[in-house]
C-alpha cells in the first residue's frame, strides 16, 4: 500500500482516515515513551494529528517520509505539554483535566505504557545528552527513524545529523553497561 500524501488529507476524508491509520501505530509509542499516564498518552496523541492537519497546508516534501514530518510535530506537542505541565504544577498544582474513556481503552492505553517502560528507562539516559545530540538519539534510536529523516524532522543536515547521532551514542556507550556483561 502506498503512502498517503500529507497535502491530500486536507481534501478528502478517505486521505485523513488512511493517513491516521496509517500512522496511529507510530504516534502511540513515540508518545507512550514519554509519557506514563494512559489519559495524557491518548490525548498527546490526538493532539499530535490535530496539529497535523492544521499544519499539512504548509507541508514541503523534501523527500524524506511524512513519518520525518510527523515526528517533528509530535516532538513539539509533548515539549509542548512537558513545560505546560511544569508551568501547571508551578503556579496552580497538579490539575487534573481528563478525558473519560471506556475501561477497554484505558487498560490498552495502560499495557501500552507499560510495555514501552523500558524505553522510558533508556530514554532517562539519553536526556542526559546535550541537546543537540539527544534529539538525534531519540529520533533514530528510540523512534526508528533514519539519519535522513531524523535531519528532515529536526531541520538540520543529514551530515550534522550523523556528527551528533555518532557523538551521543559514543557518550551512552560509556555511560551504560554493556548488555552482553548483564546477560553473564
Amino acid at each position: 500500500m502506498d503512502p498517503t500524501p500529507v497535502s491530500a488529507i486536507l481534501h478528502d476524508r478517505e486521505s485523513l482516515e488512511a493517513f491516521y491509520l496509517e500512522h496511529l501505530p507510530w504516534v502511540r509509542r513515540f508518545v507512550a515513551r514519554r509519557v506514563d499516564d494512559a489519559d495524557t498518552a491518548a490525548d498527546l496523541t490526538a493532539d499530535v494529528f490535530i496539529a497535523a492537519i492544521g499544519a499539512a497546508d504548509r507541508y514541503q516534501d523534501t523527500g524524506a517520509a511524512p513519518r520525518a514530518w510527523l515526528a517533528g510535530i509530535a516532538r513539539n506537542v509533548v515539549a509542548m505539554h512537558h513545560r505546560r505541565r511544569s508551568r501547571e504544577h508551578t503556579a496552580n498544582g497538579r490539575i487534573e483535566g481528563r478525558a473519560l474513556l471506556d475501561e477497554s481503552s484505558t487498560d490498552h492505553i495502560v499495557t501500552r505504557i507499560d510495555g514501552e517502560r523500558a524505553a522510558r528507562l533508556v530514554l532517562a539516559r539519553v536526556a542526559e545528552l546535550p541537546a543537540t545530540q539527544r534529539a538525534v538519539v531519540e529520533l533514530v534510536a528510540v523512534d526508528g527513524l533514519s539519519l535522513t529523516e531524523a535531519a528532515a524532522a529536526l531541520g538540520i543536515t543529514a551530515t550534522n545529523a550523523r556528527v551528533r547521532y555518532h557523538r551521543g551514542r559514543t557518550r551512552l556507550r560509556l555511560d551504560l553497561p554493556d548488555p552482553f556483561e548483564v546477560m553473564t
